[in-house]
């Protein structure tokens, strides 16, 4: 009985292959029908285009697919903004604006690709520096599925334009729990203080400064331009409390406002008072920037001598080619006429590599600058430059483990 059972099973396989082959050669004569009848449609110019496309050969790819695009297919209506984002990426942006804007006309096309030909045509405006214009269709998209990504594009356009009210109520609307855009806020707010000042209004100064940091008690540009106001007073005490509420906010930042304290404990005929202070953030939080105020306040007020020991002391700590090169002038000063030729000569050599090494580099995209920058002006970042010189963070590193 076993046997029957195993025999009929067998065959029944036996009757199913046959039938499975059947099916398959059905399906792939229906695929290959559909594959022809569609590739039939396609005009020839659109297989030239992609031909042309695989050999490497883009500015005869595009000639030839432009024709393409005058098509009322929807196959037409892809290429439409294929072409279009093309064109923007390669600085053809009258092209690319054309082609978004045939696209929009269209009257036969779906909401969403209406909206996306709105959304491309906006890019292709700002591209061109045509702001007003992409303002205008970026805010159209607001309350549709473009809303977050056009804001995100409105916030670079308000910046450009320095509109930084409208940039901090988009910032706003961009704010999320993960990301609140806090420290951006606050930096519009400093730039709207910066404008009252030199329009000499403090009070309308001060209020956007506090407002900064209200929104970023960490931000120590407010709290530097707050110093700076003071000064501008004459209240060079108010100013010094001021500037010292650095340290509590971002150590690293002590070397931007070395040089404005010594120069206020100076006004006020307190200058060993001054070094002292900075002798200690010196101890604290090393830096070449730091090291060289401190080295020159010593020099000027408390002899060759006292400048050079904390010079050689502090390279021992944290040695930097800047602090290398500074001891080197201050060994000039006592050394014998003929061998000052040698020693300057190594100074000479030190200094020019390390040209390169005395920059400020942006985090975010490597662009190097000899000042340091709160905005960085290649890739629009706020606060992407450390307040440390490359040389701090390479040279220095590799000397401090050799």
């Amino acid at each position: 009985m076993e046997a029957q059972q195993t025999m009929e099973f067998e065959f029944w396989w036996l009757l199913a292959f046959p039938l499975f082959f059947a099916l398959g050669w059905l399906a792939a004569r229906i695929d290959i029908k559909h594959v022809i009848s569609e590739s039939s449609e396609l005009p020839e110019s659109y297989f030239k285009g992609l031909n042309f496309l695989l050999n490497e050969q883009p500015d005869q790819a595009i000639e030839v697919l432009s024709e393409v695009v005058q098509s009322e297919k929807p196959e037409a209506v892809e290429l439409n903004f294929a072409l279009g984002s093309l064109f923007r990426r390669r600085g053809e942006v009258d092209r690319a604006i054309r082609m978004h804007k045939s696209i929009v006309d269209r009257s036969y096309l779906s909401n969403e690709q209406k909206l996306a030909a709105v959304f491309e045509l906006a890019q292709d405006y700002k591209k061109a520096g045509l702001l007003d214009s992409a303002e205008q269709l970026f805010s159209d998209l607001q309350k549709t599925t473009y809303s977050k990504v056009a804001l995100k594009f409105l916030l670079e356009i308000y910046q450009q334009e320095k509109d930084w009210s409208k940039a901090i109520q988009t910032a706003r609307q961009l704010s999320t729990a993960e990301h609140p855009h806090r420290k951006v806020i606050s930096h519009f707010y400093c730039e709207l203080a910066v404008i009252e000042s030199a329009h000499s209004n403090p009070e309308a100064s001060k209020a956007y400064l506090e407002e900064a940091l209200k929104e970023n008690r960490r931000c120590v540009r407010a709290t530097i331009l707050m110093g700076d106001q003071e000064v501008a007073l004459t209240n060079h005490e108010g100013a010094i409390q001021i500037w010292k509420r650095v340290e509590t906010q971002d150590p690293r930042y002590i070397s931007l406002v070395a040089g404005k304290l010594l120069a206020s404990y100076r006004a006020l005929d307190k200058v060993d008072l001054g070094l002292a202070l900075l002798r200690g953030y010196l101890a604290q939080y090393p830096s070449a920037d730091l090291l060289n105020i401190v080295y020159q306040g010593m020099l000027e007020h408390q002899g060759a001598e006292n400048a050079y020991r904390t010079l050689r002391d502090e390279l021992r700590r944290n040695p930097t080619l800047q602090g290398l090169t500074r001891l080197l002038e201050a060994q000039l000063q006592d050394m014998p006429v003929d061998r000052q030729q040698d020693l300057l000569l190594i100074k000479n050599l030190l200094h020019q590599h390390t040209r390169q090494l005395a920059m400020f580099r942006c985090d975010s995209c490597g662009f190097e600058a000899r000042q340091f920058h709160w905005y960085c002006p290649a890739c629009g970042g706020w606060e992407t430059f450390p307040p440390r010189r490359r040389e701090e963070t390479e040279f220095g590193h590799l000397l401090s483990h050799a």
